[in-house]
C-alpha cells in the first residue's frame, strides 16, 4: 500500500532534515520531512471519502446491524483523518508560517513528531476503505482490509515514534504556554474559532485513541458475523493484529513514562546524591509510583497532620518524596509543569514491612512501635513515652477493649441469673439488653477497622538507632486514593521482595533485538518450591493437579494481595504397580502447606475441578425448570491407572468420596473434562466414556456410561468448547457434538505424531504432540491449522546444542502460553487476550527455573475478589446517588458496556480541574460540544495518565473482579539453569514450584 525508503530508527529528540521532496501533502505544509514514505497526493475529487449508499430491502437483522457499524467504521474514520488535517491546517501550518514566531521550527517538528506519516497511512486506508463500502452489499467483508492496512512494520514504526514523542511534545506546549502569552492566545483562538471547540490537545491525543477504538469496533462486527461466514477469520486475525499493536504501543509507552519519571526523580534529588547515581545507572525498574497522602496521628488517636507524597516503588528500593509544585498560580492551575520531588526518605525493600491493623506484630522489634495488636497500651490520657498510636489501631484497641467488657458482662449475667430477689434495674432483661448493647457497638468498630483498613497502607520502617545503637522502627501510614491502589501497593511490595531472592535474580531470560536479558515487569516471580509429596518413603510419580478455590470473606482483600490465591491444591500421582496418593495443600499463606493426604486404589493420571454451576446459567430451551433443583457442590473428580473414578467433596467439608465407580474393562484414565451435563473420561482404548448428571448434581454411577469410539490408539486430550468435545486419538482429533455425542469432523492434527495436550485460546487451539519439539495452532471454526512454532529453538538458550525437545504439557493464563518441556525447561510465548486468533507474535521469555526431568503438569491457581469489597465509602454513596438520578449522560447499563483492550493511558477522570465539566454524550448536530476525548492543553494535570476532564461516575471506575494467579509446575526435583555447576543438581523427588503473577487489576 505504501512505498518506503530504507531508513534508521529516528530518534525523537531529533529533528529530521528537510526532505527534497517538493509534492504538497495533504497538510500542505511548506517544510516536508523526511519521512521515509513517498509522499502521495490524496485528492478528495480522485479518492472522495468512504460512502454508504442506502440500504438494500431484504436484510437480515444481524446483516442490518452489521451495516451500521460498518458506518461507524466509515464516520469515525472520516472525523479521524479530519482532525489529523485540523492539527496540521490550522496549528502547524500557522505556527510555522507565522511571524515574530512563538515556536522555533525545530519545536514545531518536536511537538507535530510523525503526524503527516500517520495522516497519510490513513489516507490510503481510507482510499481501499472507500471501494470495500461501494461492493459491501455485495460481498460485505472488511476484516481483510484491516490486516492488509496494520499489520506492516511501518504503522507500528510511525505510531511507537508519536505516542513515544507524546510527552514530550505536551511538555513543549505546555511550557510554551507558560512562557509566551501570545502561544497561549493562540492556541485559545484556534479553539473557540473551532465549530466543536475541541482543543489542541483534544486533536493530538485521537492518535493514541485510534486502535482502541478500532478494537472495540471489530468486536462488535465480529459479535454479529455468524460462524462460517467469509468474513468471520479475516476479522479474528484483524483483531488479532490490532491488539498486538496497541499492546506493543501499551507496551513502549510505560518503559517511556518509567524513564522519564525516574529521570524527573534524579534530576530533582541532585546529581552528586548516591541514590541519583543509583536511579540513573539504568539498572532499576520503577514497578509503581502514586501520589499518596501521608498522615500522622497523636497520641489520642487523632490526626495531627497530612501531606500528599509521591511514593516510587522500585524493584530494590522504596522511595519517598515531597512534591514541590512550582510556577505562576494562575497559569500553574491551567498548566502544571509537573512537579519537582525533594527526598524524604528511601529505604531498601527488604527492610520494608506492611502491617495490617490487628496483625500480630511479634515479628517487629520490642523496641519499635507498637504494632497493631499489641497489648501494651497507655491508658487514654496517658501519653505513652516514644509511642504513636494510629487511627485504625486505636479503633482496634477499643475493639478489644468492648470484647472485655462484654466477657464480664456476661459473667454479670450469670451472676444475675442466680439472684433469688427481683430487683428494678437489675435483672436478666437488662441483663441481656447490656450484652446486645455491646455485641452492636463491637460490629460497628469492627466495620470502622474494616472501612479505615480499606485504603489505609501502613509501612515500618527502619529507623535511626536510639542512644545505645539499638535499632528503632518507624511507622509510616498513608491514605491510598481507592481500595484498589492499597491492594495494588501491597501485593506489588511482596512480590518485589520476593523478586530480589537469589532465583529470581533474574528468574526470565528474556530474548530480543538488542541482545539484553531484562524481564519484564509483569514477569512471573518464582514464590518457592517445595516437594509434592509429604510420604518420604515412596517413589510417588507425578499424574495431575487442580486448584479447588475457596472463598472466604474472612481472609478479607488484604489477604488476596499477599498470599496465593486462596483455596487448595490437589496434587496426585503414585508409583508404577502399586497404589495411588493425593496431598492437598492450603494455599493461603505465602509457602503452601499440607492440610490433608490420602491414598487412593491406583496412580493417579489426570483431575479435574467442577464448580458450581453459575447461578445465571440459561436453562435449556423447552424445559420447563426444576421447582425445586438441588445445586451441585464443587466437586474434585481423578482418573486412576485402575480404571477407577473417584469424586470428591471440597476439602472444608472433610473430603468425603462422594462417587466412585470403574470403567468398563477397567481400563486407565488418561483424561477428564466435563461440560454442564456430561463427565467425560478418555480412555486407554481409544474411546471416551460419557457420565451423564443425576437429579442430584452428581455423574450417574449406577448405569453404565456411553462410550464414544475415535480412533484405536489412547484418548490422551480432551478439550470442551462451547457446543462441542475434541477427543484425539493418536494423530486425529474428533470433534463431538456435546448435546447428542455424535462425532461431528475428523482431522489430522499432524502428519505421525500422537497429540497428547490441548488448550483453548480465543478463537484457536494449542495443541502439543508424542514426538518433536513443534506446537501447532488450530482455528475453532474452521479447524484450519494457523501456525506452528518450534519450541526447540528457545530451549536452546538455556541448553545449546540441544536439539531433541518435546512437549510435555501446556497452559494458557492471562495472555501467555506456558510450555513444559521433557528438559524440565519452561518456556513463556505471548499470546492475544481477545477473541482473535491466538498466534504468537513475540519471542517470549525462558525460565531460568525448571525441574531436573520432564515437566509433568502445569496447572493455574485463580481467585477472585468480588468489587463489592473494593468500594470505598465515598463510591458507595455516589452509587447510591446515581440509582437514584437518571444518568445524565445516557451511558447504557454496565452489564452492557463494551469490553475491549485500553491503552495504559487510558481515559480517566480529571474533575477536579477547573472549567466547565465535558459531557462524553455526542453533541447534536450544529451545537459546539465536547467528544468524550476533548480536553484541553492549558486545562491538563500533573499525572500524565490523565487525558480527559469529565464527570466522575463510579460505573466508569474498574469494577471487575480482582484476580490472584499463581501458576503450579510439577516435575522431578529443582534445577537452577544458570550456573554450569547446577546443570547436574536437583533431587530425584517429585517437587512443585509455584510461580505468582502481579494481581490482574
Amino acid at each position: 500500500m505504501w512505498s518506503r525508503r530504507p531508513r534508521s530508527r529516528p530518534d525523537p529528540a531529533q529533528p529530521r532534515s528537510p526532505s527534497s521532496s517538493s509534492a504538497a501533502s495533504a497538510s500542505g505544509d511548506s517544510e516536508d520531512e523526511d519521512t521515509g514514505f513517498l509522499e502521495v497526493t490524496v485528492s478528495d475529487a480522485k479518492h472522495p471519502p468512504p460512502e454508504l449508499g442506502p440500504m438494500p430491502d431484504g436484510l437480515s437483522p444481524q446483516q442490518v446491524v452489521r451495516r451500521h457499524i460498518l458506518g461507524s467504521i466509515v464516520q469515525s474514520e472520516r472525523s479521524y483523518v479530519d482532525s489529523l488535517k485540523r492539527i496540521l491546517q490550522d496549528y502547524r501550518k500557522p505556527l510555522l508560517e507565522m511571524e515574530p514566531k512563538v515556536l522555533s521550527a525545530r519545536k514545531c517538528q518536536l511537538v507535530f513528531f510523525r503526524l503527516k506519516e500517520i495522516l497519510q497511512c490513513h489516507s490510503m486506508f481510507q482510499i481501499a476503505l472507500a471501494s470495500r463500502v461501494a461492493e459491501w452489499d455485495s460481498a460485505e467483508k472488511i476484516g481483510d482490509l484491516f490486516v492488509a492496512s496494520f499489520s506492516k512494520s511501518m504503522v507500528l514504526d510511525v505510531y511507537s515514534d508519536y505516542v513515544n514523542n507524546f510527552t514530550t511534545a505536551m511538555a513543549l506546549i505546555k511550557k510554551a504556554c507558560l512562557t509566551k502569552p501570545a502561544f497561549l492566545d493562540f492556541l485559545k483562538k484556534r479553539q473557540m474559532a473551532s465549530a466543536d471547540r475541541v482543543t489542541l490537545y483534544g486533536l493530538m491525543v485521537k492518535p493514541i485513541q485510534r486502535f482502541p477504538q478500532f478494537i472495540l469496533l471489530l468486536q462488535d462486527m465480529l459479535k454479529n458475523t455468524p460462524r462460517g461466514h467469509a468474513d468471520r477469520l479475516a476479522l479474528q486475525l484483524a483483531l488479532t493484529e490490532l491488539e498486538t499493536l496497541a499492546e506493543k504501543l501499551n507496551e513502549q509507552k510505560r518503559v517511556a513514562d518509567q524513564v522519564a519519571e525516574m529521570q524527573q526523580l534524579s534530576r530533582s534529588i541532585g546529581e552528586r546524591s548516591s541514590l541519583s547515581k543509583l536511579l540513573s545507572s539504568g539498572q532499576r525498574q520503577l514497578l509503581l509510583c502514586e501520589t499518596l497522602t501521608e498522615t500522622v496521628y497523636g497520641d489520642r488517636g487523632q490526626l495531627i497532620k497530612s501531606k500528599e507524597r509521591k511514593v516510587f516503588l522500585l524493584n530494590d528500593l522504596l522511595v519517598c518524596a515531597n512534591i514541590n509544585f512550582k510556577g505562576q498560580l494562575e497559569i500553574s492551575s491551567l498548566v502544571p509543569l509537573g512537579p519537582k520531588y525533594v527526598l524524604k526518605w528511601s529505604t531498601a525493600l527488604p527492610q520494608v514491612q506492611v502491617v495490617e491493623v490487628g496483625q500480630d506484630s511479634g515479628a517487629c522489634d520490642k523496641d519499635a512501635a507498637p504494632g497493631p495488636g499489641s497489648r501494651r497500651h497507655a491508658p487514654a490520657g496517658q501519653p505513652a513515652h516514644n509511642k504513636v498510636y494510629l487511627g485504625p489501631p486505636r479503633l482496634f484497641q477499643e475493639l478489644q477493649d468492648l470484647q472485655k467488657d462484654l466477657a464480664v458482662v456476661e459473667q454479670i449475667t450469670l451472676l444475675v441469673s442466680t439472684l433469688h430477689g427481683t430487683y428494678q434495674n437489675l435483672n436478666m432483661t437488662v441483663a441481656q439488653d447490656w450484652c446486645l448493647a455491646l455485641q452492636r457497638m463491637m460490629k460497628v468498630k469492627e466495620e470502622e477497622i474494616h472501612s479505615a483498613n480499606k485504603c489505609r497502607l501502613r509501612l515500618l520502617l527502619p529507623g535511626k538507632p536510639d542512644k545505645s545503637g539499638r535499632p528503632i522502627s518507624v511507622m509510616v501510614v498513608f491514605i491510598t486514593p481507592s481500595p484498589l491502589s492499597k491492594i495494588s501497593w501491597v501485593n506489588r511490595l511482596h512480590l518485589a521482595k520476593i523478586g530480589l531472592r537469589e532465583e529470581n535474580q533474574p528468574g526470565w531470560l528474556c530474548p530480543d533485538e538488542d541482545k539484553r536479558s531484562k524481564a519484564p515487569f509483569w514477569c512471573p516471580i518464582l514464590s518457592c518450591h517445595i516437594p509434592a509429596f509429604s510420604s518420604k518413603a515412596l517413589d510417588l510419580q507425578l499424574g495431575a493437579a487442580v486448584h479447588n478455590p475457596v472463598h472466604s470473606s474472612l481472609l478479607g482483600f488484604s489477604a488476596v494481595s499477599t498470599s496465593l490465591p486462596q483455596g487448595f491444591l490437589w496434587v496426585g500421582g503414585g508409583q508404577e504397580g502399586a497404589g495411588g496418593q493425593v496431598e492437598i495443600f492450603s494455599l493461603n499463606r505465602s509457602v503452601p502447606r499440607t492440610v490433608k493426604s490420602f491414598p487412593v486404589p491406583a496412580p493417579v493420571l489426570c483431575m479435574e475441578f467442577i464448580p458450581e454451576p453459575h447461578p445465571e446459567d440459561p436453562a435449556e430451551p423447552g424445559m420447563a425448570p426444576d421447582p425445586a433443583p438441588t445445586p451441585p457442590h464443587p466437586t474434585v473428580c481423578l482418573g486412576l491407572q485402575d480404571g477407577s473414578l473417584l469424586v470428591y467433596g471440597s476439602v472444608d467439608s472433610g473430603t468425603p468420596c462422594l462417587l466412585s465407580c470403574k470403567i468398563p474393562g477397567m481400563l486407565p484414565i488418561l483424561c477428564l473434562r466435563h461440560s454442564p451435563e456430561f463427565l467425560f473420561a478418555g480412555l486407554q482404548d481409544g474411546s471416551v466414556a460419557a457420565f451423564p448428571r443425576n437429579s442430584g448434581g452428581l455423574w450417574d454411577a449406577d448405569s453404565p456410561p456411553r462410550l464414544l469410539q475415535v480412533g484405536s490408539g489412547p484418548v490422551r486430550a480432551l478439550l470442551a468448547l462451547e457446543e462441542s468435545l475434541w477427543a484425539s486419538s493418536d494423530n486425529v482429533v474428533t470433534v463431538l457434538g456435546t448435546a447428542e455425542l455424535q462425532s461431528q469432523q475428523r482431522f489430522e492434527a499432524h502428519p505421525e505424531a500422537a497429540v497428547t495436550r490441548m488448550v483453548r485460546a480465543g478463537s484457536g487451539v494449542w495443541m502439543a504432540f508424542a514426538a518433536g519439539s513443534s506446537i501447532r495452532l488450530f482455528h475453532t471454526e474452521t479447524l484450519e491449522h494457523l501456525q506452528e512454532i518450534n519450541v526447540a529453538t528457545r530451549t536452546t538458550l538455556l541448553l545449546p546444542g540441544q536439539k531433541l525437545v518435546r512437549v510435555t504439557s501446556l497452559l494458557l493464563c492471562q495472555g501467555s502460553l506456558w510450555v513444559g518441556t521433557d528438559l524440565g525447561i519452561i518456556v513463556l510465548l505471548p499470546v492475544p487476550r481477545l477473541e482473535g486468533i491466538p498466534k504468537i507474535t513475540g519471542k517470549g521469555m525462558v525460565s531460568l527455573n525448571g525441574h531436573a526431568g520432564p515437566v509433568q503438569f502445569l496447572a493455574l491457581a485463580l481467585s477472585t475478589l468480588a468489587p463489592d469489597a473494593l468500594r470505598a465509602e465515598q463510591d458507595e454513596d455516589e452509587e447510591a446517588e446515581e440509582e437514584k438520578s437518571p444518568d445524565p449522560e445516557g451511558l447504557p447499563p454496565r452489564e452492557m458496556r463494551k469490553k475491549g483492550i485500553l491503552l495504559q493511558y487510558r481515559l480517566r477522570s480529571t474533575s477536579h480541574l477547573p472549567g466547565q465539566l465535558l459531557s462524553v454524550r455526542e453533541a447534536p448536530p450544529g451545537a459546539p460540544g465536547h467528544a468524550e476525548e476533548d480536553g484541553s492543553i492549558y486545562e491538563l494535570a500533573d499525572d500524565p495518565d490523565v487525558w480527559v476532564r469529565s464527570r466522575p461516575c463510579s460505573r466508569d471506575s474498574p469494577r471487575k473482579e480482582i484476580s490472584s494467579v499463581a501458576i503450579v509446575s510439577g516435575g522431578r526435583g529443582y534445577r537452577d539453569f544458570r550456573a554450569e555447576s547446577a546443570r547436574r543438581s536437583g533431587a530425584a523427588d517429585s517437587s512443585l514450584l509455584i510461580w505468582q503473577l502481579p494481581l490482574a487489576l
